[in-house]
């Protein structure tokens, strides 16, 4: 989207030309109006506006691209990129604007300059672009040329009319901006585009920082719109806001280390969530025994730090062992935790218009859900939440009498129960690159074998990508965010190439030869039965002893044999 950044006129450009010359990129809205271009430099990515395009060479003709969009711009070492939508589908409306879903993107490099950059900034250019690559690919992005999507309903409700006249990247919340990095140069030359998501990979974004700020950090808003009323309820989720790690170390299960305790950290979390939603319920969801029942002490005594009776009624905390009560099978249970949290959610209500616009009812407060992801059995308790407020919005709008439930019609119970699975999913997918488990829960209300085996199959697939896939992309995110420093490359990369076992160590080529150690191990034995050789059982038992210790190699060293990223280091 191309947004004018006038506080009173606005246009804004749903479908463009990228015209591709040898020297500059051109940017031409192609609604037939006589606006003028924006050009891309390709040799620094400088922008600049012109108005009307170039003489045209008979002899090569400029490639054109169709577009819908301006991503932003990256700037690496000696090279900037451009990163534009080329595809993009229908996924509904927001406030009865439309909303799309980006299904494609393509990357146009700015990197002319680079044949008189030195060569070792040649060799880190060629790496660091490899990464950007893994941006067209990124799931999950929504974007509307019309409405704020960062803002919830009552917020965008509540927004004065200065602020309902400013541009939409003003009035952004930061937290859902994905491509607010690449876009300062966009804002600079007034053109934005904003994109909402949030990012991060599961086992290299774990707990909180020394801020506050959590990973997987995601505000649900369900809404509903009836005989002219629009009814939202706001729900959000988050990592457990400790400085905690889970380093992956090829185990299925990677231990939790908790760094040091610092309750001003969970106090820094909430406190943000209280100005933003008002009262905050946290529901923690995760196991009391094991590694799990050491965060969830560690939680739990910071949330009685902070609950002192000056902010009780701002911050509570409920814990609910999900695992324990409800198991694999009786989701039905999971009423014993809503009859503990129903009072607070009836008096912290939800937004809702009636017919003429008007404000009836205000949310001024939010139930703040986690598990150890915060995707399965947070999704599944969402859901709960969201079905019984939704229940409750209707008896208020007269549809549903006071014993009425949304079980009771099958075809909106379906609906409901699809709406979240396909959320859980989207969540998912972008936080661990698979769908949700236990999503037959909430799709079908309960356990079914097919649910099982799926996520079984889920499972070893995340365990693949946790270990072998989640680094490099962990990276290509930091990158894409401006979460990284060049001078820490520098210094990272030169240690990665000097014959430490971190350099060295390859997965793929140790796992080769421990089964190829094993082969020739049982195929001496073989021999030894045919021949009546003894010198194959010795020829044997160094083929095994060499698996043995590359396998004790590969366990001594197991984090290093893992896929990690290495623009930002982890904390352990």
């Amino acid at each position: 989207m191309m947004e004018k950044a006038d506080p009173v006129v606005q246009k804004v450009y749903n479908r463009m030309r990228l015209w591709e010359f040898p020297e500059q990129y051109l940017v031409e809205p192609s609604d037939g109006s006589s606006a003028p271009f924006l050009a891309i430099s390709r040799y620094n990515g400088s922008f600049s506006i012109i108005d009307e395009l170039p003489q045209l060479s008979s002899h090569r003709a400029p490639k054109i691209w169709t577009i819908f969009g301006v991503v932003g711009t990256l700037k690496l070492f000696a090279g900037i990129y451009l990163l534009v939508i080329t595809e993009r589908e229908s996924a509904g409306t927001y406030v009865d604007k439309p909303i799309f879903r980006i299904s494609s993107m393509k990357i146009f490099p700015c990197d002319l300059s680079l044949k008189h950059a030195p060569e070792e900034h040649n060799r880190m250019e060629r790496e660091f672009s490899q990464l950007l690559y893994i941006a067209e690919t990124t799931p999950g992005l929504y974007f509307s040329y019309e409405v704020n999507l960062t803002l919830s309903l009552q917020r965008l409700h509540d927004l004065s009319e200065e602020s309902k006249l400013l541009p939409l990247w003003r009035q952004a919340d930061p937290r859902f901006l994905w491509n607010s990095y690449m876009s300062e140069l966009l804002i600079d030359n007034k053109w934005v585009l904003i994109l909402n998501i949030s990012e991060g990979t599961r086992m290299w974004t774990r707990g909180a920082d020394s801020d506050g700020f959590v990973a997987n950090f995601i505000e649900t808003e369900q809404i509903i719109q009836l005989n002219g009323h629009i009814a939202s309820f706001i729900q959000v989720r988050g990592s457990i806001p400790l400085l905690w790690d889970q380093i992956v170390d090829l185990t299925y299960k990677p231990k939790f280390f908790i760094m040091d305790i610092e309750p001003h950290v969970v106090e820094k979390h909430f406190q943000d969530l209280n100005k933003k939603y008002g009262n905050v319920l946290a529901v923690n969801l995760v196991n009391k025994h094991g590694d799990e029942g050491r965060l969830c002490e560690q939680f739990g005594f910071a949330m009685q730090h902070i609950a002192s009776e000056k902010v009780s009624i701002l911050h509570r905390y409920r814990h609910f062992d999900f695992h324990k009560i409800c198991g694999e099978l009786y989701i039905e249970w999971l009423s014993i935790l809503y009859y503990q949290i129903e009072i607070f959610l009836y008096k912290n209500r939800y937004f809702l218009l009636n017919d003429k616009g008007e404000k009836v009812e205000k949310q001024i407060g939010v139930v703040r859900t986690n598990c150890i992801d915060c995707l399965d059995r947070t999704n599944v308790t969402q859901s709960m939440i969201a079905r019984k407020t939704l229940e409750s919005q209707l008896r208020r709008l007269g549809v549903f009498h006071i014993d009425e439930t949304i079980r009771m019609h099958p075809q909106l119970d379906e609906c409901f129960k699809n709406l979240w699975a396909n959320h859980g999913d989207d969540i998912s997918i972008q936080y661990t690159g698979t769908p949700a488990l236990k999503g037959d829960f909430v799709r079908f209300g309960k356990r079914t074998f097919c649910g099982i085996v799926k996520d079984g199959w889920i499972s070893l697939v995340r365990y693949y990508l946790n270990n072998f896939c989640d680094g490099t992309k962990q990276d290509a995110i930091d990158l894409l965010h401006g979460h990284f420093s060049a001078s820490g490359w520098l210094v990272v990369t030169p240690a990665m190439r000097n014959g430490s076992v971190e350099a060295m160590a390859s997965f793929p080529m140790a796992f080769s030869a421990i089964l190829s150690g094993i082969f020739y191990a049982m195929l001496s034995l073989i021999r030894v039965v045919d021949e009546h050789d003894p010198w194959n059982i010795i020829i044997s038992m160094m083929w095994g002893g060499m698996s043995y210790l590359v396998a004790m190699l590969v366990k001594a060293n197991a984090p290093f044999f893992c896929d990690r990223p290495r623009l930002n280091r982890p904390r352990l």
